[in-house]
């Protein structure tokens, strides 16, 4: 097992690309299912969640590879012929996202067996809206020994009005209503960027759908959908978590590869943080005071500052020049690198679904724990800034979503590097 070391106090300083989106990736690779043939993806990242699919994928009799050498980031999924329409507890219970092949199994083969995913570190998450979502199509479920198995001769349209808003909820049900009979009202739908780009994949296959990216989503049912060649957009989690990393060490980064539109809630809480932000070159242009001011945040869906985000810029506040309060309001157990940032000398009380963040002049170097995937590049952001050497364990987390960030850190000037624990 890897771990990461940080040894603290470099001003970070140059330029640095942003991988393709996780979030967009998974779905987009299930969407595979609803054609026969050869789907094309550019701009796939290296994760351990993207292999995780690919293997789900696999499992089913999808034809499935990524191209080496100088086209790496070319994932290439083949549907033909018989598939086993189920992906196993194995699977399912290391990547939760593995559930958004459900959709597509229902609607283009007829009949699904998904693992239930079930709870994780930052908290449960059920999966009841997705099967709501299908009832409504049309689809018989039944749980029965902790799997979900969906089964429709054939899916027709509906109307389907979401408790919550569900990014891969609104995903799941949009994938099955596009091969649905007549046409489907999804309400209440998420907002995200990666909801959009997966609408802008299945059109291109030859779906009809219109209103992603707001909260309703129309779509008029075709018979049937064909292979497509797509790039995935940048990631723009890890595009904010570079910018963060330019932030906390007083630095000057040129972060490229960036759709600012889908980040303006976290370029508008850097910006009140003392940081100039400008666009250039097809990316953002981060230079940051030596000490940032405090901020209030409070997550909430797109397009406001994303949970996903909360934990580095927690990070950033713990050496901030005043109190900051973080409000979590997506998960409930979105705190759990508290105890490590304490480890460092942070200054945090938890309140609930509320950190009070009261930043200190400096935090120390220790050995610490990665819990979660974005709490793992919290504590890495705050190894940049510590005095002395941060020793990070189980960065296996970090690594589902994160493409070689020790790297791209290190080219900025971190002294960073990943080793045998």
């Amino acid at each position: 097992m890897d771990k990461i070391i940080v040894k603290g106090g470099h001003r970070l300083v140059g330029e640095v690309s942003v991988s393709g989106a996780k979030n967009a990736a998974l779905p987009i690779l299930a969407s595979a299912l609803l054609a026969d043939g050869k789907s094309v993806y550019r701009n796939v990242p290296d994760l351990a969640d993207v292999k995780t699919m690919l293997k789900v994928l696999g499992t089913m009799g999808c034809g499935t590879g990524r191209l080496d050498g100088a086209r790496s980031d070319v994932c290439e999924v083949e549907v033909h012929g018989p598939i086993t329409p189920e992906a196993p507890y194995d699977l399912v219970k290391t990547m939760r996202a593995s559930v958004l092949v459900l959709g597509p199994l229902v609607a283009r083969f007829g009949r699904a067996r998904v693992s239930m995913p079930g709870g994780c570190a930052i908290g449960a998450r059920p999966i009841d809206q997705h099967l709501k979502g299908l009832k409504a199509l049309g689809a018989d479920i039944h749980l029965t020994e902790g799997y979900v198995e969906a089964t429709a001769k054939h899916l027709t349209g509906g109307t389907v009005n979401f408790d919550v808003i569900t990014v891969t909820g609104t995903e799941n049900v949009m994938m099955a209503a596009v091969l649905a009979r007549g046409r489907s009202v999804l309400e209440n739908c998420a907002r995200e960027p990666e909801v959009e780009e997966l609408a802008r994949v299945l059109n291109k296959m030859g779906a009809r759908i219109e209103g992603a990216g707001t909260s309703v989503i129309t779509i008029e049912g075709v018979e049937a959908l064909k292979p497509v060649e797509h790039a995935i957009l940048p990631d723009r989690i890890e595009a904010g978590t570079l910018m963060v990393a330019a932030a906390i060490t007083g630095g000057e980064v040129l972060v490229k590869r960036v759709v600012p539109e889908h980040l303006e809630a976290v370029i508008l809480k850097l910006r009140e943080t003392g940081c100039t932000l400008t666009t250039e070159d097809g990316g953002i242009r981060v230079k940051a005071p030596q000490v940032p001011h405090s901020v209030d945040v409070k997550t909430t869906e797109h397009p406001g500052f994303p949970t996903d985000m909360q934990a580095q810029l927690m990070g950033l506040m713990t050496v901030a020049d005043g109190t900051s309060v973080i409000s979590e309001r997506i998960f409930e157990n979105r705190f759990m690198h508290v105890p490590e940032l304490h480890r460092m000398g942070a200054d945090i009380t938890i309140q609930g679904h509320t950190a009070v963040v009261k930043g200190v002049r400096t935090l120390s170097g220790a050995p610490v724990m990665a819990t979660d995937l974005r709490a793992s590049a919290s504590l890495v952001l705050a190894g940049l800034r510590a005095e002395g050497k941060t020793d990070i364990q189980r960065i296996y987390h970090l690594d589902r979503g994160y493409e070689r960030l020790e790297q791209k850190l290190r080219a900025l000037g971190a002294d960073i590097q990943r080793v045998k624990a």
